[in-house]
């Protein structure tokens, strides 16, 4: 939630209560020394287990100055509060900083920092344990609090993860046309009621309209601008392992970043496969290219990595790797507990409904090479997208493809490349 400088002062002038805490900004060289990360920690989650607030860095709590943080260091302290969001808080937590420029007392224009907790959906502990913002500080949940709260957030949670509200987003951040997408010739609903129907935005804050995660992710042009992890890390090697390739010269053959709306992540994660598989020439009745993959089964695989992730695992991202003979699929999330990787092929478990339903709404971008062309929808949401994915890999090289699991918490898909010998 954004602030003016106007607003700000004034919540300064009336003092700390349940839902603003003031801090000094104190330096060793160029590193910030004062709030340490424990008590920054501390603070932020207090406010996320409560029912969020601010922290106004740059302003003394007792006196209400406004010392300021120096310009040239108001990157270093928000880049300080974000890495104690995801390195000192469990689970990580999600804010929304804002630089502002208010007077001190003699009028002099000084920076600070205004750093906006939500309420959050989980419990939240920091370095000094489960805090809770009560009255102007924060205090340490007794065991029956700490239960309490644990309850009602764990009823809370039966909202899924992508229907959620995204912190610092607002409807104008919805992109019309990526909207229009979803709009049928029966539909005539605005947009934002079209929006709340279809899980992309919700009524929070008295009345504000904010974008949830699946908003985001199908919504906004950027997703990464509020979801840093939500893209796909594509790396292509040159040999069979990471290890042998790093034996050549240059060992990554291509490498990208790809961004966007999920639907434009699965398209250009298809290009970058295609782009880097190899083609033999097979002879015998006239030349024929045979592609490494099979590229319909690598769309349905990338179809099911971006619907199905587990978007709550902040600094998880989806990575796509390419090597010799093989291609590997890491996907964030454990499975649902009754499901293991030997069952995916019979069984279906949707953990971001919302998303699940607008990709199956999302036609089939165009000019992907080797995409089967009786697609026209994104998402099948009949199952049968992991039986395809292993069926036709196999047909094309002769290994079937299998899943795993690490730790419980990352999901890998392997499918192996066509023999390049082809005759």
């Amino acid at each position: 939630m954004l602030t003016s400088a106007t607003d700000l002062l004034e919540q300064i002038v009336a003092g700390e209560d349940p839902s603003l805490e003031l801090k000094e900004v104190g330096f060793r060289g160029a590193t910030v020394s004062d709030p340490s990360r424990n008590q920054l920690a501390d603070e932020l989650a207090a406010f996320a287990n409560a029912r969020g607030g601010a922290l106004v860095l740059g302003v003394d709590g007792g006196s209400k100055d406004v010392a300021g943080i120096p310009l040239a260091h108001l990157d270093t302290v928000e880049q300080h509060v974000i890495e104690v969001c995801h390195d000192s808080i469990d689970p990580p937590l999600e804010v929304t900083t804002q630089k502002l420029s208010i007077p001190d007392s003699l009028n002099v224009p000084r920076w600070v920092l205004r750093v906006h907790v939500e309420r959050s959906l989980a419990v939240h502990h920091s370095p000094s344990g489960y805090m809770r913002r009560i009255g102007s500080s924060k205090r340490k949940m007794a065991q029956d609090q700490l239960g309490q709260l644990f309850q009602q957030r764990s009823q809370a949670r039966l909202i899924r993860f992508d229907e959620t509200v995204v912190p610092g987003t607002g409807f104008s951040d919805l992109e019309l046309s990526l909207l229009g997408r979803f709009r049928t010739s029966r539909t005539a609903d605005n947009d934002k009621t079209l929006a709340t129907k279809l899980g992309m935005a919700t009524e929070h804050d008295f009345g504000v309209v904010r974008l949830t995660v699946a908003g985001v992710l199908l919504g906004t042009r950027r997703p990464e601008q509020w979801l840093r992890h939500a893209f796909i890390q594509a790396v292509a090697y040159r040999g069979n392992s990471i290890g042998s390739a790093m034996d050549e010269s240059h060992y990554q053959l291509d490498a990208k970043d790809i961004v966007g709306p999920l639907d434009t992540q699965v398209a250009e994660a298809c290009r970058f496969v295609a782009r880097n598989q190899s083609v033999a020439a097979c002879r015998g009745g006239g030349r024929t290219d045979v592609p490494q993959y099979d590229m319909t089964a690598v769309f349905e695989a990338l179809v099911n990595a971006v619907a199905h992730r587990d978007y709550s695992m902040h600094g998880s991202k989806i990575r796509l790797r390419m090597f010799a003979d093989r291609l590997e699929l890491y996907s964030p999330g454990e499975l649902a507990s009754t499901m293991s990787p030997e069952t995916l092929a019979y069984r279906q478990s949707t953990r971001n409904e919302a998303i699940a339903s607008l990709l199956a709404r999302c036609t089939v971008p165009e000019s992907i090479s080797g995409v089967s062309s009786s697609r026209s929808a994104l998402m099948d949401r009949r199952g049968e997208g992991v039986p395809l994915i292993l069926d036709r890999s196999e047909e094309i090289s002769g290994r079937r493809p299998f899943y795993q699991t690490v730790d419980g918490s990352e999901l890998i898909l392997t499918i192996y490349g066509a023999a390049q010998d082809a005759p």
